[in-house]
């Protein structure tokens, strides 16, 4: 196969969204510490919503950024958690990958710390083809061709290939 046709992990973003600020939050980012060995960056809301208590600019979740051998780890390690089992529809059109986990005590190795309480988080992963440098790049920046761009199923593949994925449809949950 074509080198140039590969597709890779681009980034995976972990992010847990607590809805206020303070000590909830501090302790979501000590746990996305712990699952990911990199420091979280907190998010700030931005819009203001009176039903819920946020204000505009007042942070209200954490996340953290992964790259390279360290995304792969990590989302290992996440999909441990929900046992490997993937829906199709979770998978958009850009070929991203992106879902969710109820409980971060799902992920083995991780106990339950009263110190800490229960987190959801949700996963997202974005894909790419070598050459998407050109796509962001300052000076001559360019498009990137269709034929270029990862489609579902190839990261359907990837996904079965590197990570031992299963797609299970809506009622087999």
């Amino acid at each position: 196969m074509n080198p140039m046709q590969q597709v890779r992990i681009a980034k995976a973003t972990v992010n847990i969204g607590v809805g206020e600020a303070g000590e909830r939050l501090a302790r979501a980012e000590k746990l996305l510490e712990s699952i990911s060995n990199q420091k979280p960056v907190r998010t700030t809301s931005k819009v203001t919503n009176p039903e819920f208590g946020i204000r505009k600019g007042q942070p209200i979740a954490c996340k953290v950024t992964l790259r390279g051998a360290q995304a792969d780890e990590t989302v290992k390690l996440i999909l441990s958690g929900i046992d490997y089992k993937i829906k199709p529809r979770q998978f958009d059109s850009q070929g991203n990958l992106s879902f969710g986990i109820r409980e971060h005590i799902d992920i083995p190795g991780m106990r339950y710390d009263p110190d800490i309480g229960i987190f959801g988080m949700n996963v997202n992963i974005t894909f790419e083809k070598p050459g998407y440098r050109i796509k962001r790049r300052k000076i001559q920046r360019k498009h990137i061709p269709q034929k270029h761009q990862v489609t579902t199923e190839e990261t359907m593949e990837y996904m079965k290939e590197n990570f031992q994925i299963q797609l299970v449809s809506d009622k087999e949950e």
